[in-house]
């Protein structure tokens, strides 16, 4: 019985870290894609602050301030695989 519960406490620590949310890097290219590379800048900075909102209120936000931050990397990657289709579908020259 302990050892399930030991096991338990366990996979629910891991599953907690798992879903803290990576913060977003920029990773567009800005030659090519200027709006979507500014568009990521802004994602970045949003999540910085919020992380800065979260220590000034001791992480008293509800867990609201974290889903905000997994909305943002998720937007982040989202703009990455935007610029990945954009750059499949234009010819080889204009890359």
């Amino acid at each position: 019985m302990r050892i399930t519960i030991t096991c338990l406490l366990g996979a629910l620590l891991l599953c907690g870290a798992l879903s803290l949310a990576q913060a977003p890097v920029v990773n567009i290219d800005p030659k090519g894609h200027p709006e979507l590379a500014d568009a990521q800048k802004a994602i970045v900075e949003a999540f910085q602050r919020i992380e800065i909102a979260q220590k000034a209120n001791k992480d008293q936000l509800g867990g609201h301030a974290e889903s905000a931050k997994q909305l943002l990397t998720r937007a982040s990657q989202e703009l990455k695989l935007a610029e990945e289709t954009a750059d499949k579908k234009l010819p080889p020259g204009k890359r």
